[in-house]
């Protein structure tokens, strides 16, 4: 997996005004958790874009000012509920010989035949969480939908690998191909039509049966 490096420096003071002024000078607190104890540091606000600001998944690497370095992953970010300025990052440090979960992006190559046929390609998962050595994460999770028909579907449970662990259901729906619905809703209206159509034949039929039992009738006699 690709890694991005951020620089930071640590942070002697972690009460609310030190982290006010932090803020006010375009940094960003944040702690970096899983090790022998949290490690409180901060970073400029611009270090995170390539992190934040994308739909692909990284690895990072904490580069503080006094020499010393961790490899990681986001955990948590919070965001103000206004401006959507970077208020709080969280990372989880990584090791070698452990597992660590993450949410990697789903990436779909090939044309669909459904599609080409009308369907409707539909993404149900856009991310997959996994389980695995930081070794073994992979940049994306790629699935070839070239063979994929209308009402067919991806699951979880076709994409096995020995590299990872997914943590979800085998059920789990990836993506799908769906019938349009202009192409349901014409089927619809032209069955709707059809038993329209016997119907009234049917009742044209009992109509003529009546006048013909009527016309064989002789008037009774006075």
């Amino acid at each position: 997996m690709k890694s991005i490096t951020i620089n930071g420096s640590k942070r002697e003071s972690v009460g609310k005004s030190s982290t006010k002024a932090l803020r006010n000078a375009g940094q960003v607190p944040c702690v970096l958790y899983g090790g022998d104890g949290p490690i409180h540091f901060s970073a400029p606000e611009l270090a995170f874009s390539k992190l934040v600001y994308t739909a692909n998944a990284y690895t990072v690497v904490i580069a503080l000012s006094d020499n010393e370095s961790y490899s990681a992953v986001l955990q948590d970010i919070q965001f103000h509920p206004v401006s959507d300025k970077i208020l709080h990052v969280d990372f989880y440090q990584l090791f070698e010989d452990k597992k660590i979960s993450m949410d990697i992006p789903v990436r779909l190559v090939g044309n669909s035949i459904g599609v080409k046929l009308g369907g409707n390609l539909q993404r149900n998962r856009r991310k997959l969480r996994i389980k695995a050595l930081p070794t073994n994460l992979p940049d994306y999770i790629e699935i070839d939908i070239s063979e994929l028909n209308i009402g067919n579907r991806v699951y979880v449970s076709e994409l096995f690998n020995e590299s990872y662990e997914f943590l979800h259901s085998d059920n789990t729906v990836v993506c799908q191909v769906r019938r349009a619905r202009a192409a349901m809703a014409l089927e619809t209206a032209e069955g709707e039509g059809e038993d329209g159509e016997e119907t009234s034949e049917e009742g044209g039929g009992e109509a003529e049966k009546k006048d013909d039992s009527s016309e064989g009738e002789t008037p009774a006699e006075s």
